[in-house]
Order: structure tokens, then sequence, then C-alpha cells
């Protein structure tokens, strides 16, 4: 039988490797040259453990040009990823074939700004981008906990670094795409739970027990002042953002909250044009008298254009279940 030796800064020869100071590294045999050092036990247990627990995800989304505006400068995305195992051949005994289907979805809307086709096109870089790049760049989570959560957040916040500078690229390259910028607002969801990534003034809400809560905080010059006590903002300043993606050129700060979702909530994702045109008491009753994610969506988009749609308006909704075989 193989036995570990412990060690205090010496090395002790073990059969198959070297154990240098409570490490083992596997030593390599014949003419090879390459070693293995094994991450520390309390490393490695990250990736075991529970799994999130497991939601069951139904999603609305709509989009309008709004009352005023010529064309659309918002875009919207909602992405399933999956990943499942198959046992192909095996003579274990007993049945092993059934394996939960590991499911993450993500959505984001986007705000353009820099006027006429300038926003739009800002606000589809952004998220096709973000698309592209997240592809690959985004790890599965095997267990949710501080340290895998932070790995996120620092994967989502380069990706969307690498969108801020290629729109300030082309705005260098292009003089007439100078300026142009897109907010984000997006949400990661891991079964009951969702890390949300901001920036500027699109929000997230949660739905919960009849009444929406606001979990962003506008990048608007009018949310400055009102942070610092100064004196009311006049309109115009909830206009101006202080922080996006792309514009020109100002250091961009990413937004994160994580948040644990219960059995019948919603995360609402949505651009100004609705915020602006429609209380948070109207939306709280809107979502409360449309059970589906899609029929909601329609309704507030409908009730901010009846409120003047003076700009674009996008609602994208998840919906929250604990999965039924749970």
């Amino acid at each position: 039988m193989r036995s570990l030796a412990a060690s205090s800064g010496k090395q002790t020869r073990i059969e198959g490797g070297l154990a240098v100071a409570g490490k083992v590294v596997a030593m390599a045999k014949y003419n090879e040259v390459d070693t293995v050092e094994f991450p520390p036990l309390a490393d490695m247990l990250k990736w075991f453990g529970p799994s999130a627990v497991p939601a069951q995800m139904s999603f609305g989304a709509l989009s309008h040009q709004g009352n005023v505006r010529s064309n659309n400068e918002d875009h919207y995305i909602v992405v399933q990823r999956r990943r499942s195992r198959s046992v192909l051949l095996t003579n274990l005994p007993g049945q092993i074939t059934d394996f939960a289907e590991d499911q993450v979805h993500i959505l984001a809307v986007a705000d353009g700004m820099g006027g006429a086709a300038f926003g739009e096109l800002a606000s589809h870089l952004a998220l096709r981008t973000a698309f592209d790049l997240g592809h690959g760049a985004t790890k599965w989570i095997f267990k949710v906990n501080e340290d895998e959560i932070e790995e996120l957040k620092g994967q989502i916040e380069t990706i969307l670094r690498l969108v801020h500078n290629i729109l300030i690229e082309r705005g260098q390259k292009d003089a007439n795409l100078t300026g142009m910028g897109t907010t984000l607002t997006g949400a990661y969801t891991i079964g009951m739970e969702a890390l949300i990534a901001h920036v500027g003034d699109s929000r997230a809400y949660r739905f919960r027990a009849g009444v929406v809560e606001r979990l962003t905080r506008d990048h608007t010059l009018a949310q400055e002042m009102l942070d610092t006590g100064g004196p009311p903002p006049n309109p115009s300043m909830h206009r101006v953002l202080t922080n996006c993606l792309g514009g020109t050129g100002q250091e961009l700060k990413v937004d994160f909250h994580y948040h644990r979702f219960q059995d019948g909530d919603r995360l609402l994702l949505c651009t100004d044009g609705l915020s602006d045109m429609v209380v948070d008491a109207d939306i709280s009753r809107t979502l409360a008298g449309n059970p589906d994610p899609q029929e909601a969506c329609a309704a507030l988009v409908d009730l901010a254009l009846e409120h003047g749609g003076r700009d674009n308006v996008t609602a994208v909704l998840a919906d929250f279940a604990l999965a039924k075989d749970v």
C-alpha cells in the first residue's frame, strides 16, 4: 500500500514521488523531465460539493422604438448554456445514466448613445462582442462559493473592458462614430442565484411578493448629486451618463450585485425608456397581473408608450421557479 510521508521543509522520498513541505510532486520516469505539483486539498475541494439549487426558468422579452424616435437603439439578448453527460459504455452494475443537466442563462439589455444609427451600432456591437467573447471565456461554476463568484466577476469584467476598448477604437478610426457608447445591464443566472453586472442607467429589478425592488444604481449625474447630498437635480441631469461602455474614453466602472432568488421571484432588466415612463408601483401591478413573462413584457412596453414613449423601451423578464423534480 502506498503511503504519504509528511515533511517539514525537507524532501522525503515516497513510492512514485517526492514529498516536499507537505506537497506531493510526481516524479518523471526514465527520460521524462516533466513534473506535476498537485494543488493543496483545500483548493481542490472547491470543485466538489453541492451544486446550485436547480431552477426552472422561463423568459419574455420585447423592445420598441417608442413614440418619438425613428430608430431603436436598444438591443437585448437571452442565452442558455447547457452541459450534459452520457454514459456510452460501462460494466458498472446498476443504473447510473440519470444525470441532471447543468444549465446557466445569460440575459442582458443595452441602450446605445451617440445619435441616429451610431447608438444602435454601439449597443449591437456591445452585445454581439460580449456574446462572442463569452463563449469560451466564462467557465462553468461547479460549486457556488465566494471564490468561484469572484473568478466569474473577473471574467465578466475583462470581457466588458474589451468591449469598452473596441467601441473606443471604432470611434477613433471613424470620426463619425466618435463618442458612441452604450449602457449594459446583464445577469448570469446559476440555478436560483444570479450575478448582475451593470454599466450605465439601464436597470435590474427583483419582483417578490407583489413588490419590485431596484437592484442597480444609475450611473448618471442626477444620481451622483443625490448620493453626495447636493441640491435636487434637474430633469436633464437624469439623461447625463457618468459611466458607459465606449463613450469618450473615460475609465470604465462595472458594478456587480449577487442575489439569491426565491421560488416565484422575477428578474426584470429594462432600459430607461421603461423606468423613466413608468413608476415602480405601476411596474409592480403590471408584473402581478401578468403571470406569463412574454405577456408581462408586452404590458410593460404598452404602459411606457401610453405614458409618452419618449424613448426606445425594452424589457427582459426572467421567472425563477424551483425545478419540479427537486
